[in-house]
């Protein structure tokens, strides 16, 4: 009848209910409102930060309704149908007003709900008003309740209307002192830190943890707005409250109270959590795909919001796996599911699902999202410069952690790390012998390597040799992965390709980084050596690496998507030359990529396929085209790509398909043998 909300699932200040089914029987949804009071009254030992009065009453008016409720399911035997709309009404309030109490006890949502509490006070009113309507059509006259128990129904509705629900005097003292602070920040001015602790003791913030989970609450609230008017001045104060606790964060607290490599632990579990799923859970029932933005309906089941959205208009008002008739059509975003699509994608080299509506748009972090963000980043920015440069280890470290947090998802952020210099003190850390400090400084570089600027400021400050040297030498896994992925976008701007390429330690780095790395490694590796591909002049430096053998291996072992595609990627810009032809025939190359094309279920992989085979025809001669004329099972693959495939995969396999057709009509008996291709050339292929 009900289900147990996570409360991580919904987003801040949003109020979805479920309505009781219409056949439910009396009894059935009266023991379901009286497990769902009992879920409310499990909070009341919690933290409430704000509204903490109105919570308060509101808890005592539940308890007073349970008590009624528990009396009329032990007296009447027999409950008539009567009873279902008062039941139903308060069952509806009672889901909102456990959100409402989720929303006030939600790690993360503080400062949020502090600058909302008016509005929360005004939700409190509502709910409340909302148990006075539900108990004034109970018919009381049906069902065999003591006086006092209908005395405490007279008393309810009556203190539910006269109640006064206002935000309390503490939480209005705390918004105007924080308002305050936002205008420093402002006017470029830091603000008292005794005003900024009191704001933080107000709201129980005493750890840099808790600090941080409010940063990314705000930053998930605000990636997931509708860019629109209506919500520009919402998306303004979020950000100001985003910029103030972010100040927080880096000033007010010393000591972050959890290891640095908990960042990335968090959602890099190898893949653990995932041991048991079923992977169809995780795909819409419509269109048999991965959810991007998985909405759940009013019959409890969970779809693709672009699949049901296309059902509806269709014509259909009923839930398309069960045939059940919908109530309503309200769409219930399941966040939960969401996340753990996302990092089962991630975790298992899927390329992530794109969502059409919702998703982050990075482009919108280019300026800040308010003048009190900007004026806290650029104060920020100072302060993480003094500590790089005068602080302690400790501190120099816990400044690195804190501009790698900054610049992870923020334009704006890195653009402003970049002009203030903190790029030359953080390539600088990379000598560190502190291997915490090391990765995070390579991770922060990482992020503002992605900036145009910032690649500038790395090269023109020899960063190119120290982040090698990060790449060959780091202390942990993690360094030499960033210090990949580091490369990969410096790589993006030619003259860096060159540079890298005459560099004898960053290519080898590498290609050792495949060899022995986790799979995060070897993908960074990869994607690095894409890039430095671009640059002619590295083709030769590559394949003298050892990476064809290498790549093979990865081909015939791994069973990673991700792995897969950036391997077969190079192997076909590398054979689009002789050398690296010879190389790829050589070593047993020309099998498995028929076995690959075969088997595969991924358009990009099948692309790669085909040019490299292509590649291979067009270099290798007769001796390549007679080989694959002997696999029957090739021809189907390529008139499938022909309608099933990329348009560029389509073509490329018509030409296949020609001069395969070609060779086989000129070495008919009937035929003299010819050449296939002009300038044939000859490989021998083992």
């Amino acid at each position: 009848m009900i289900r147990k909300s996570s409360g991580s699932g919904r987003r801040i200040l949003t109020y979805p209910n479920m309505h009781p089914c219409g056949s439910v029987s009396p009894l059935t949804l009266l023991n379901s409102l009286i497990h769902l009071g009992g879920d409310i009254c499990s909070c009341k030992s919690k933290f409430f930060s704000v509204n903490n009065r109105n919570a308060r009453e509101t808890f005592r008016q539940i308890i007073n309704l349970l008590l009624f409720l528990r009396e009329v399911r032990d007296t009447a035997s027999d409950l008539p149908d009567s009873v279902v709309l008062s039941l139903s009404e308060l069952h509806l309030t009672l889901q909102k007003i456990r959100y409402l109490l989720e929303d006030c006890t939600r790690d993360g949502a503080r400062a949020w709900m502090l600058v909302n509490s008016d509005r929360v006070a005004n939700q409190f009113r509502i709910v409340i008003r909302g148990l006075a309507t539900g108990l004034d059509v109970f018919p009381l006259s049906t069902v065999d309740v003591s006086n006092e128990a209908k005395d405490l129904v007279e008393l309810i509705t009556r203190q539910a209307r006269k109640a006064a629900f206002e935000a309390d005097p503490e939480d209005k003292k705390a918004v105007k002192d924080l308002m305050r602070i936002l205008n420093h920040l402002v006017e470029g001015n830091a603000p008292d830190p005794i005003e900024i602790r009191r704001i933080l003791d107000h709201l129980g913030i005493h750890k840099w943890s808790s600090c941080n989970k409010e940063v990314e609450l705000l930053d998930s609230e605000i990636g997931t707005e509708f860019c629109n008017e209506e919500k520009e001045r919402e998306l303004e104060l979020l950000s100001s409250l985003m910029g103030f606790m972010s100040y927080c964060r880096c000033v007010i607290f010393n000591r972050v109270d959890f290891e640095s490599h908990h960042f990335n632990a968090r959602f890099n579990n190898g893949g653990e959590g995932f041991k048991g799923i079923n992977v169809d859970d995780l795909k819409c029932p419509i269109s048999l795909e991965m959810m991007s933005d998985p909405v759940t309906l009013s019959s409890g089941h969970t779809y693709d919001r672009c699949s049901i959205l296309k059902w509806f208009r269709s014509g259909n008002a009923a839930c398309p796996k069960t045939g059940e008739k919908l109530i309503n059509t309200a769409l219930v975003p399941n966040l939960v599911l969401k996340g753990i699509i996302q990092q089962y994608c991630a975790e298992n080299g899927i390329p992530a699902v794109v969502s059409s509506g919702k998703n982050r748009d990075i482009s919108r972090t280019a300026m800040a999202g308010s003048l009190a963000e900007e004026g806290a980043v650029k104060i920020l920015a100072g302060f993480l410069i003094s500590k790089l440069v005068n602080g302690s280890g400790e501190e120099m470290n816990k400044a690195a952690f804190e501009a790698r947090i900054l610049t992870k998802t923020s334009i704006f952020n890195r653009s402003c790390l970049v002009e203030s210099g903190t790029v030359p003190l953080l390539l600088k850390l990379l000598l560190s012998e502190d291997s915490n400090t090391q990765e995070n400084s390579i991770a922060a570089l990482l992020n503002l390597s992605k900036h145009s600027k910032g690649k500038c400021v790395i090269v023109e400050n020899q960063g190119l040799d120290l982040i090698v040297h990060a790449l060959r030498k780091g202390l942990k896994i993690e360094t030499r992965q960033h210090a990949a992925a580091t490369l990969f976008y410096l790589a993006s701007v030619e003259e860096n390709r060159a540079l890298l390429g005459e560099n004898p330690e960053a290519i080898p780095g590498l290609v050792e980084l495949i060899k022995n790395g986790n799979h995060h490694c070897k993908r960074n590796a990869l994607v690095a050596i894409s890039g430095l591909l671009v640059h002619p002049g590295n083709h030769c430096r590559i394949l003298a690496a050892g990476v064809v053998p290498l790549l093979l291996n990865l081909l015939r072992d791994s069973e990673r998507e991700d792995l897969v595609t950036n391997s077969l990627a190079i192997l076909a810009t590398l054979a689009e030359q002789i050398d690296g032809t010879v190389a790829v025939l050589r070593r047993g190359g020309l099998r498995l990529l028929v076995d690959i094309l075969n088997t595969s279920t991924s358009k990009t992989a099948d692309e790669y396929c085909i040019s490299m085979l292509l590649a291979l025809c067009v270099n290798g001669g007769l001796d390549v085209v007679a080989r694959l004329v002997k696999i029957p099972s090739l021809m189907r693959s390529l008139y499938s790509q022909l309608s099933e495939g990329t348009s560029r995969a389509s073509k490329k396999a018509s030409a296949i398909i020609k001069i395969l057709h070609q060779f086989y009509e000129n070495n008919s008996p009937s035929a003299p043998v010819t050449p296939v291709l002009q300038q044939e050339r000859s490989v021998h292929v083992w």
